[in-house]
């Protein structure tokens, strides 16, 4: 949580944009005729070097929309069941609301001009995002329409691996398959995935700067020593 580290605005960081991770569990995968059922978000905060930490995680379930499919293939692998009576879930524009008006807020508090979704194949859970938005007619959508952070890439470039588990057994990021296809679970993951990489950018560019620095002043480089024998 923000007051355990030193936090600082994000927005000179990805150029006005705060990544807030997100992650949902829906009833199959056409976001236009598909039920949105689950909506997790993660929020990010960065300290006075430039380290990325993860904040607070809020979710909601959601109820599916009137008309909207449920493939049984889905349900079986998200285990949600929509109609259970113990389930608390919000009809979407009521759930929207209440994750963007916490976006929003976060949005102002760090200095940034809109949110960027930072999502596990990001294009997916945007997709579904934009549709719910459309559906209820939210105007003010704090998420970019169309511009995401994918960790698939992320964790191609730094791991050679695109599957989020298998992503984390390379990063040592711990991972329970029983765990997996919660959308709090998934998100919780997501993030923890995205500031590894970004931190390790921010040390490997740290270490670059001060290798960088050592040769301006004229200190010797390994090779120039041995060349001087």
């Amino acid at each position: 949580m923000i007051g355990e580290f030193d936090s600082v605005p994000m927005g000179q960081r990805f150029r006005g944009f705060l990544p807030v991770v997100v992650d949902v569990e829906t009833g199959g995968f056409n976001a236009q005729t598909d039920a949105l059922l689950e909506i997790a978000a993660v929020f990010l905060h960065i300290d006075d070097k430039g380290f990325l930490y993860q904040d607070k995680t809020l979710s909601t379930h959601v109820q599916p929309f009137e008309g909207a499919n449920l493939e049984p293939a889905s349900l079986q692998i998200n285990g949600i069941d929509p109609w259970h009576p113990l389930r608390i879930a919000l009809p979407e524009g009521e759930a929207l609301n209440y994750i963007f008006k916490h976006v929003r807020q976060a949005v102002k508090a760090n200095t940034c001009h809109r949110a960027i979704l930072v999502g596990h194949n990001a294009f997916f859970d945007l997709s579904f995002l934009n549709a719910a938005v459309g559906r209820c007619g939210i105007k003010r959508n704090p998420f970019h329409s169309f511009s995401c952070l994918d960790t698939v890439t992320l964790g191609a470039l730094a791991y050679g691996q695109t599957v989020l588990a298998r992503i984390a057994q390379a990063a040592r990021i711990e991972w329970d398959d029983e765990e997996a296809h919660s959308a709090v679970y998934d998100a919780e993951k997501t993030a923890e995935l995205f500031c590894t990489v970004v931190n390790r950018w921010q040390m490997l560019e740290a270490s670059f700067n001060d290798d960088a620095c050592a040769l301006n002043f004229g200190e010797p480089r390994a090779h120039d020593s041995v060349q001087g024998r």
